[in-house]
């Protein structure tokens, strides 16, 4: 069982179909017994990200998209880890924000991995999965294994 922490750009792919769809599945399964963790602000950003895509043109339909965001929403109940924002973490996020060119989502998110890391017994591996190229150099740069589903296929 392998722990990841997936940020909003990579647990969108699980649910809209995009470039590294099949990886982000196949992580992301129960069969698959791997811990999820995400922040709480997924929430909000998935469900923006998947509205977004109903109102592009040829985007999702609207009986499509409430099909979507009520599994995500089980899914977040169910099966995936979800982790507070709080102070300390908003602190670690405008840290980083002066450190890597991020923007304040991603920037919390990286936060939240962090934090996480630390907390889990060293013998745990947690790697962070962003389909965002900034976010993943910060990741790198900050110590974590990162994986980006756009280049798993």
């Amino acid at each position: 069982m392998s722990h990841y922490y997936i940020d909003t750009s990579a647990l969108l792919k699980r649910y809209l179909v995009e470039t590294g769809s099949s990886w982000v599945r196949s992580i992301t399964d129960a069969e698959s017994s791997h811990a999820i963790l995400i922040s709480e602000l997924t929430l909000a950003e998935a469900a923006a990200g998947i509205a977004a895509r109903s109102r592009m043109p040829g985007g999702i339909s609207n009986n499509r998209r409430i099909r979507i965001l009520g599994q995500f929403l089980r899914e977040c109940d169910e099966r995936y880890d979800l982790l507070a924002t709080n102070r300390i973490i908003i602190d670690r996020a405008v840290d980083l924000t002066q450190k890597f060119r991020l923007r304040g989502y991603d920037a919390v998110q990286l936060a939240t991995a962090l934090i996480a890391q630390s907390a889990i017994p060293s013998t745990i591996e947690l790697r962070f999965v962003t389909n965002d190229r900034d976010l993943g150099v910060a990741a790198t740069a900050e110590g974590l294994e990162v994986d980006n589903p756009s280049d798993k296929g």
